[in-house]
């Protein structure tokens, strides 16, 4: 049986040939450029411009994601940029399973969604999947895009600080490195520009 998520991004990829940009994330970039390459986990990883970012990097990628569709578009993108043995793409409805493993990198960009998604419990789970010095970096719209279709009354944002908060870290094992809602410009996927408001939390797991 298709689960609704499932549905809804199958629905959502197949409408267009291309729905990303095929570039990485601004904030992941700005975040993990510096870090030393290890194990990453890439949380909804859609056609895959962050995992191959990363990949390309010489980071080892476990990329996850709902649609098959996208996994399909993600991998030929690894093949084109040769980079498809550095990436691990799996197919998870994360409201019902998660990958295994430890990783020195957990990226959840944008895990948001307009179906039913148990948001806390998968950034939780996104928690625990960080390794000892590893880093869990999550970005989310703080603000629907100016050039988004959007229902009335539309459902509110949480902070950064609501996030971390979702996250319940023991205090004394985890570090905050970032806490913001940062602005940037960006263009939409007709050509529209607009500002963006990017709600970021950069945690760090010390034991």
């Amino acid at each position: 049986m298709t689960d609704e998520a499932e549905r809804f991004w199958e629905e959502r990829y197949q409408e267009r040939d291309r729905v990303w940009s095929g570039k990485a994330n601004p904030v992941l970039v700005d975040v993990a450029g510096s870090l030393p390459a290890g194990a990453a986990l890439d949380l909804g990883c859609g056609e895959g411009g962050d995992a191959v970012w990363l990949a390309g990097l010489g980071w080892q990628v476990t990329a996850v994601d709902v649609s098959a569709t996208a996994l399909s578009r993600a991998a030929a993108a690894a093949e084109a940029a040769g980079l498809e043995a550095r990436i691990d793409f799996q197919r998870h409805d994360l409201a019902h399973s998660f990958p295994s493993g430890v990783f020195d990198l957990v990226s959840a960009q944008f895990l948001q969604s307009p179906v039913e998604f148990p948001r806390d419990r998968v950034l939780q789970a996104a928690a625990r999947a960080v390794a000892s010095g590893g880093l869990l970096l999550i970005v989310e719209h703080g603000a629907f895009p100016p050039w988004s279709r959007h229902p009335e009354p539309h459902p509110r944002f949480p902070t950064p600080e609501e996030t971390l908060a979702v996250l319940d870290l023991s205090p004394g094992q985890w570090r905050t490195e970032r806490l913001g809602s940062p602005k940037r410009e960006a263009t939409g996927p007709d050509g529209q520009r607009g500002t963006l408001i990017d709600n970021v939390v950069a945690v760090r797991r010390l034991t």
